[in-house]
């Protein structure tokens, strides 16, 4: 066991070993030059991981592992049900159903599109296509992290995810504003909220780009964004019956014992914040240790991931991520400016 009384300390290090990635990549994601481009913390903290796995990996006491792969799966659920301090309902109500209903289809046909394009045309692994799909639809590596949880994928599955997540939401962060700048897109302030909001794929990048065009367009940008986020839970659930039917064990397991639990409690998170029963001081503390406690998931992740692997996949996932980001470009633009 992890935590026997003889193992107890192994683990442990292995946990404050992955805290100090955790905290570099913090420190490095504050740097003017990085957050100016939009690189998060977590973007920095899977590539570090990745870099040690793959190269100093071997000097690593073996019996540290086990605290590795705590970080990568117990510490992940407790930073996805502490992400729910983020939202609250008032937020998504503010605007108002047409951004509900948006963000609900484009979650819905980006999953749906994309699962079909991978696995049945570029003829992927089905995991690697749904981490793929589910990180554009929803919050790039936030998302990535959570599905792979339920979908106990291997991690460089989800490190494949998280990068073109990355690629193509920084893509976007920069294009989208120089297009709307020169009056390509020809939206008005509160349309272009909805369309990054609804169409970029990690939360820091829908910020900077709705920035970029007005205040206005920042902030709508943002709660659209985060309303996205919400739809994580059904997404998840979704993803652990789907698993279950598709599971030889389905006849021998419930499917209830799929469910990822951990995401109720983010929604109860969401409600609590909801009430202001708390202080502010209180939820930006409890916000920056969420932070915290992803950053040391993406570097576990990092640190499991074998790029050997990565290489022997191809560039199919890449190919599905530019379709998808072709649909959430196209797609998106054309529901915001000629349906809503």
């Amino acid at each position: 066991m992890s935590f026997s009384k003889e193992n107890r300390s192994h683990t442990l290090n292995g946990i404050v070993f992955v805290a100090l990635f955790a905290s570099s990549s913090l420190y490095l994601g504050e740097l003017p030059w990085i957050a100016n481009m939009g690189i998060s913390c977590l973007v920095i903290a899977i590539i570090l991981g990745i870099f040690y796995g793959n190269t100093l990996r071997y000097q690593l006491p073996p019996k540290w592992t086990p605290g590795i792969q705590f970080s990568a799966k117990y510490v992940l659920r407790l930073a996805i049900i502490l992400y729910g301090f983020r939202i609250s309902f008032q937020q998504m109500i503010s605007v108002g159903a047409t951004g509900f209903a948006l963000d609900i289809a484009v979650v819905g046909l980006t999953l749906l599109f994309g699962t079909f394009v991978g696995v049945k045309i570029l003829k992927m692994d089905r995991h690697i296509a749904l981490l793929i799909s589910t990180g554009a639809a929803i919050c790039g590596a936030a998302a990535v992290l959570a599905a792979e949880e339920v979908l106990k994928s291997e991690p460089y599955k989800a490190a494949i995810a998280v990068g073109t997540a990355v690629l193509f939401g920084m893509t976007a962060m920069f294009i989208y504003p120089a297009l709307q700048h020169a009056g390509i897109l020809g939206l008005s302030n509160h349309q272009f909220g909805l369309f990054a909001g609804a169409s970029i794929h990690e939360v820091a990048q829908v910020v900077v780009a709705g920035v970029n065009v007005s205040p206005e367009s920042g902030s709508i940008a943002v709660i659209v964004k985060m309303m996205r986020v919400l739809l994580l839970v059904p997404t998840l659930i979704f993803l652990s019956f789907y698993e279950y039917r598709l599971s030889k064990l389905r006849t021998s397991r419930h499917p209830l014992a799929n469910v990822p639990w951990f995401a109720v409690f983010f929604v109860m998170m969401i409600g609590i914040n909801s009430l202001h029963i708390l202080p502010a001081s209180f939820v930006i503390l409890m916000n920056k240790g969420d932070l915290f406690l992803l950053t040391m998931a993406m570097a576990a992740i990092g640190m499991e991931t074998n790029l050997i692997k990565i290489k022997k996949v191809g560039l199919a996932p890449l190919y599905l991520a530019s379709i998808l980001f072709v649909w959430l470009t196209v797609g998106v633009y054309l529901l915001v400016k000629f349906v809503l």
